[in-house]
């Protein structure tokens, strides 16, 4: 299939790559003229500006934005409608509010264009490993690109089956599923990522707490000197509690058992603060999400501790985020 790319970032590049790698024909488009350049050189149609996309794609054509929300996100989105036409697609595949994907697919809508929105896991590491997608969106228009999101999913791969399932492995066995109507799929990105702050922070305490079991506070002989990479090590093997996320803190650990290169000041995407939202909103109690993104707000005011270094390697691990400088 054919699939212009707005975006060619730490993820937009390499889902442009991955797609190529299947055989999908690809038009990219990025401000950076080297990204342009060096995506090109490796087998994809590069253009200058959106109008030159436009151009260079088949009706009914689809484009896939992948730029920071908000502004830069928004503003691409209302340039591609008024050079697309009726029967033409967009997906956003980026980190966006799942009020914003139900404006903007109503609002495609009454122009006769349709709307995608797809949350996307796989950080960094999605070139090779596949991208976890959480899709959103009128169901046919879905089923017509959904050859693309096969090619972007993981596929089954080696993962023990879930006791039950049976017969033909189902869309979510191949890590992409259709959610629902427009803002769906990012409605559940975001728990995802309410979720992620969540896991992150016990591993983060947990790795705290450890640490700490040789503080000078405790009596001598209550002191333990615990070897935390061979922890994690352990605990990867056999674990009930064995993640990525443990793999890349037991990664970190072994390059740098102090962490020394963090200060330990975390950001926060904006998902967690939407999860917040959308659970008053819901009335649904979220303590353990809430005190995990109020967690990295204090990690921004004071000292950082040990934990808060571990999260900021888990940051820099799976999605190539590096601290932001407290004020």
């Amino acid at each position: 299939m054919q699939l212009g790319i707005v975006g060619l970032g730490r993820m937009g590049g390499n889902i442009a790559r991955r797609l190529m790698r299947a055989g999908h024909q690809i038009v990219a488009h990025d401000r950076d003229l080297q990204a342009v350049q060096t995506l090109a050189g490796e087998g994809a149609t590069g253009v200058h500006d959106l109008a030159e996309m436009v151009k260079a794609l088949q009706a009914p054509r689809a484009v896939w934005v992948m730029l920071p929300a908000g502004a830069p996100t928004e503003q691409t989105i209302a340039q591609l409608a008024d050079l697309l036409e009726p029967g033409d697609s967009i997906i956003d595949g980026g980190n966006t509010f799942y009020k914003d994907d139900m404006r903007r697919a109503a609002e495609l809508a009454s122009r006769g264009m349709h709307y995608l929105d797809v949350g996307t896991s796989g950080g960094v590491w999605g070139l090779d490993r596949g991208y976890c997608m959480m899709i959103g969106g009128e169901k046919d228009v879905f089923e017509r690109l959904e050859p693309l999101f096969r090619a972007l999913a993981p596929g089954v791969g080696q993962i023990p089956r879930t006791h039950g399932l049976e017969g033909e492995h189902q869309r979510a066995e191949h890590g992409y599923l259709h959610a629902g109507p427009p803002g769906a799929g990012h409605y559940v990105k975001m728990v995802h990522n309410g979720i992620e702050y969540g896991l992150m922070q016990a591993y983060a305490e947990g790795f705290d707490l450890l640490r700490s079991k040789g503080s000078d506070e405790l009596p001598e002989a209550q002191r333990f000197d615990l070897n935390l990479p061979e922890i994690a090590e352990v605990w990867r093997r056999g674990s009930v509690i064995t993640s990525w996320l443990l793999d890349l803190t037991a990664d970190a650990m072994v390059a740098d058992p102090q962490l020394s290169q963090f200060s330990g000041s975390v950001s926060d995407s904006g998902e967690g603060r939407w999860t917040i939202d959308a659970a008053v909103e819901q009335a649904t109690p979220v303590p353990v999400l809430s005190s995990a993104l109020f967690a990295r707000f204090r990690s921004r005011q004071q000292q950082g501790t040990f934990g808060d270094k571990v999260l900021s390697a888990m940051r820099l691990g799976f999605g190539g985020h590096v601290e932001n400088k407290r004020p």
